[in-house]
């Protein structure tokens, strides 16, 4: 009882700050408080584990200097007019019959190079919006797409703070586990764009039609989103005469983004891809932009800031000091693994979960866990690490078994995030682009892939139960002896957690 009671409390404090519009940072550090004084009451030296808490600190010091390298680059990338001739010539496609499905397609390259739903939904997200509104696009399926997008390559991009964690936290290769997300994303992916064209479609026939379906839905609610974000995108109907009038959108402004693509297909090391990136990126912003050296080195630090308010609102951000919340989030999260495996706080609920994945598969219990991680952390990052910590005993520690470890996690706990109401996963990128709530049930690649894999997992289990079956009839000398189930074991003779716990 006492395990649950501290989890409570901390779960209590993290969606008070998240209600309230605080920072979860000091509520992380609440929770540090909290598990170090559990520990305390189950008689743990105060030493032992602030001493485990250290270590697992350390461990993260790579991913961290990844996230330094990626807050960087995001921070370049504004000030050459990379993003800026990204998004305009590729808004220049858009048309009403076509915005909702283009919005995802364009929202999932832009997330794939940048590797962050949060920057994807300021740039891109922001412009898809305001021109789906005023084509008359229905606000919940553009909403949707635009969500359902910006998280496409914060799953899978090289460059994408998501999965370099998983790659930290699994020990594995990243570019691996980025072909086996190609590979288990492939048909979500193509189902949402199933969707989307057919929503597409239908919008076209209802304002052909004259029926209100479309029109009159995305009017009413277009109305408030314009007054909402007038001073942002909403009033900008010519994406390439805005930008073109703060940068100069020279093909040598795409360089840096062609080398990321090139570097990560070559798979070079994603630090070396990053660095070289960035190299490219200054020599774009003194080279082509003509900027002085004294404003370089402070957008490296305090992010890019444009001069003219509807650029701003559209490219502001990057820096090193964008990416402080999430490399605290992540340090302080490290610190609980290492509280958790001094004080063995979590080994009841980890051999409930263990008993879980022996009924349903691994893959399947991962994505129960990481879904109500989600619904009590309230933000992607905690929701990996404790998935990971909590579905640790369901795989071996080999690399097959680490990389079916990363490849779950991609597919639960990177993507169940945003679909929770009150987690800033998704919240934020909606309230960046003016996105009713209810876009989150038209975030059809967010959904499509867990149930897809759970299904998957269904199917190989079944297969392997009848193959096993059949086996066992043609030769009954084989026949697996009989064990009691784990769950009924448990309540028939008593939990006793392992030895090494």
């Amino acid at each position: 009882m006492l395990e649950a009671g501290t989890m409570l409390l901390f779960c209590a404090v993290l969606f008070a700050s998240v209600a309230l519009g605080w920072s979860i940072i000091p509520a992380l550090f609440v929770g540090v408080l909290l598990f170090m004084g559990y520990g305390l009451v189950r008689r743990c030296s105060l030493r032992a584990m602030a001493s485990r808490a250290a270590g697992s600190v350390r461990s993260a010091g790579t991913v961290v200097v990844a996230f330094v390298l990626i807050g960087v680059l995001t921070s370049l990338w504004r000030a050459s007019g990379t993003i800026a001739f990204i998004v305009a010539h590729s808004t220049a496609v858009i048309h009403a019959a076509t915005v909702i499905p283009l919005s995802f397609l364009l929202c999932s390259a832009m997330s794939v190079l940048v590797g962050s739903s949060f920057a994807s939904a300021a740039t891109m997200g922001t412009i898809c919006m305001s021109l789906g509104l005023s084509m008359q696009a229905n606000p919940v399926m553009l909403g949707g797409a635009i969500l359902a997008g910006v998280y496409v390559g914060d799953r899978c991009s090289p460059v994408s703070t998501s999965a370099l964690l998983v790659k930290q936290l699994t020990h594995t290769n990243l570019f691996n586990t980025i072909a086996r997300m190609l590979s288990t994303g492939a048909v979500p992916f193509v189902l949402s764009c199933v969707v989307y064209v057919a929503a597409a479609v239908v919008e076209w026939l209802c304002a052909s039609g004259g029926s209100g379906f479309g029109a009159a839905s995305a009017a009413a609610t277009a109305g408030s989103a314009r007054a909402a974000v007038s001073t942002n995108a909403s009033s900008i109907t010519d994406i390439g005469g805005l930008f073109s009038s703060a940068f100069d959108l020279h093909w040598l402004t795409l360089v840096p983004a062609l080398l990321v693509i090139v570097l990560a297909l070559l798979r070079v090391d994603v630090r070396l891809l990053m660095l070289a990136s960035i190299a490219a990126s200054v020599a774009v912003c003194v080279g082509v932009q003509h900027m002085e050296w004294a404003e370089l080195l402070r957008l490296l630090i305090f992010g890019y800031h444009a001069q003219n308010p509807q650029v701003a609102a559209l490219l502001d951000g990057g820096g090193i000091l964008s990416m402080l919340t999430v490399m605290a989030t992540v340090c302080i999260s490290s610190a609980y693994a290492g509280i958790f495996a001094e004080t063995r706080m979590l080994a009841r609920l980890q051999q409930v979960i263990e008993m879980l994945g022996h009924r349903i598969g691994a893959c399947g219990a991962t994505m129960i866990t990481a879904t109500c991680a989600a619904a009590l952390a309230c933000n992607q990052t905690l929701t990996i690490m404790l998935t990971h910590q909590l579905c640790g005993g369901l795989y071996g520690d080999d690399e097959s078994e680490r990389s079916a470890q990363a490849i779950d996690l991609e597919d639960s706990a990177v993507v169940i995030a945003p679909l929770i109401p009150w987690s800033i996963a998704g919240a934020v990128p909606l309230a960046t682009i003016n996105a009713p709530t209810l876009s989150l049930a038209a975030a059809t690649f967010l959904y499509l892939l867990p149930l897809s894999r759970m299904l998957a997992s269904a199917v190989r289990r079944c297969s392997g139960f009848r193959t096993r079956h059949r086996s066992q009839n043609q030769n009954p000398g084989l026949a697996i002896p009989h064990r009691p189930k784990p769950m009924l074991h448990m309540f028939a003779h008593g939990f006793h957690p392992k030895s090494g716990d």
